[in-house]
Formats: structure tokens, sequence, C-alpha cells
């Protein structure tokens, strides 16, 4: 099923706050995306809804389904900005693009640019 480009957000950014801090509030989210607390709360809620995320006490956590979605664009995320520091571009706007760019990549295409990257980065290990 195709979910929407801020659902995937949203998704990525739970699975960064959980990597990085443990527990998720609704806060967290709404400072690391500065957007409003009742935007991060209406969200949270079709998240929820739609199988997602699952909120107890307070914390948001993904269930498998969520989980899925995030780790794909997070994935994404990491080898897109990858590549494209690789190719000359400076960090903030490789990380900037990548995010763009994540959601919108067919999967055929990001599976090519990922082998070809995983094979440039090899070759760049076994010649040092």
């Amino acid at each position: 099923m195709k979910i929407h480009e801020s659902a995937e957000n949203y998704l990525e950014t739970i699975l960064v706050l959980k990597n990085r801090k443990g527990n998720v509030r609704s806060i967290d989210i709404a400072n690391e995306l500065s957007f409003s607390k009742p935007s991060i709360s209406n969200a949270i809620k079709a998240l929820r809804e739609n199988g997602y995320v699952l909120v107890e006490n307070g914390n948001i956590t993904l269930t498998d389904a969520g989980l899925e979605i995030a780790e794909k664009i997070y994935e994404r995320h990491l080898i897109l900005t990858q590549f494209l520091v690789e190719l000359g571009v400076d960090g903030d706007t490789a990380a900037a693009d990548a995010c763009k760019i994540e959601h919108d990549i067919s999967a055929a295409s990001f599976e090519k640019l990922k082998i070809h990257a995983l094979e440039h980065h090899n070759k760049i290990i076994q010649n040092k």
C-alpha cells in the first residue's frame, strides 16, 4: 500500500528518534521536525488508525508495518546522501536532496543505484 510522503517522514523520524533517544514522544517529533504539537498529534492519530504506530502512556512505537516503511525510507536516505557526498555534494545539501528523492525514486531505480554505490564503495576500500 502506498502511503503519503508526510507519513513516511513521520515514520522515518520516529525510527531515528527511537535509535537516538530510546523512547519517542510527540514533543520529540515536534521538536525534530519543527512542527506544532497539534500537527504532530493529528499525524500520530492517523498513523495509529492505519496501524503504523502504537501509543502507550505517551510513548510512540512503530508497529511491524510502520517499522518496515521507516527502515526502507531511512535506508534510502542514508544511501542517497552517501552517494551524493561521494559525487562531491556538500553534506547538508546531499542530506536535503536525499530527503526529497527518497520518497519518489522507484524501487527498481533505487536498487540499481544502491548496487552501484556499494560496488563503488567496495572498490574504494580495496584500493586503500
